[in-house]
C-alpha cells in the first residue's frame, strides 16, 4: 500500500503542522492591533489568513492519511476549500478597491495558492482514480511541505519583518548608481566648488 510508505513523514509533517499553526496564533495576537486597523491594508489580512490556510491545508492531510488508508479524498476536499479561500480574499480585495487601490495588484501572493492547490487537486483525484500509484502519494506529501513554505512565508510578511531578494537588491543597486553619477556631475549641489 503506498501510503504507508510515508507514514513516518506524514507523522512528521502533522507535527510541524501544528507547531506553525500555534506560532502563527502568537504572531497574530502579537499584530493584532495592526491587523485590525482601520487604515490597514485589505492583503494584510488576507495574507494572515492565506499562511493559516496554507498551515491547515498540510496538516488536515497529514492528519487524514495518518487515519484513513486513502488520502486521495482528503487532498481533494482540503483543495477545494483552499481554492474557495482564493476565490473568497480575491472577492474581498475587489470589495476595497476604491478604498485600498493598491491591494488587489498586491495580491499575487494568493497565485502561489492557486497553483498548489490545483495540482494538490489534480493528485487527489490520481490517487482516487489510482490507488495503488504510488507517485501521487508521494507528490501530495511534496505539496504538504511546499504548503509549509507557502506559510512561513506569508507569515513573515505578517510580522513586517524584511525582505531582501534578488530582485530588489538589484533595483537597489541600479537606484544607488543613478543617484551616483548624478552627484558626480558638474555642478551639482553635493561637489564642491572648483577654484581655478
Amino acid at each position: 500500500m503506498p501510503l504507508a510508505r510515508f507514514h513516518d513523514v506524514f507523522i512528521a509533517t502533522a507535527g510541524v503542522a501544528g507547531t506553525l499553526i500555534g506560532l502563527l496564533f502568537v504572531a497574530i495576537s502579537v499584530a493584532h492591533e495592526r491587523l485590525t486597523a482601520e487604515d490597514e491594508g485589505q492583503a494584510h489580512r488576507v495574507r494572515a489568513s492565506a499562511a493559516l490556510t496554507a498551515f491547515t491545508n498540510a496538516l488536515s492531510v497529514s492528519l487524514f492519511a495518518l487515519v484513513f488508508t486513502d488520502v486521495g479524498w482528503t487532498a481533494l476536499a482540503v483543495s477545494v476549500a483552499g481554492l474557495l479561500f482564493v476565490v473568497a480574499s480575491l472577492m474581498s480585495l475587489r470589495r476595497v478597491r476604491r478604498s485600498q487601490p493598491g491591494e488587489l495588484r498586491d495580491a499575487g501572493f494568493l497565485a502561489t495558492l492557486v497553483i498548489t492547490f490545483a495540482v494538490q487537486l489534480f493528485f487527489g483525484l490520481m490517487v482516487i482514480l489510482h490507488p495503488d500509484d504510488i507517485w501521487p502519494v508521494q507528490a501530495i506529501a511534496v505539496l504538504v511541505i511546499i504548503c509549509f513554505w507557502i506559510g512561513i512565508a506569508r507569515s513573515w510578511e505578517l510580522i513586517g519583518a524584511p525582505s531582501i531578494g534578488l530582485r530588489g537588491e538589484i533595483g537597489a543597486i541600479a537606484q544607488a548608481r543613478k543617484l551616483g553619477s548624478k552627484v558626480g556631475e558638474p555642478g551639482h549641489a553635493d561637489e564642491p566648488d572648483r577654484l581655478e
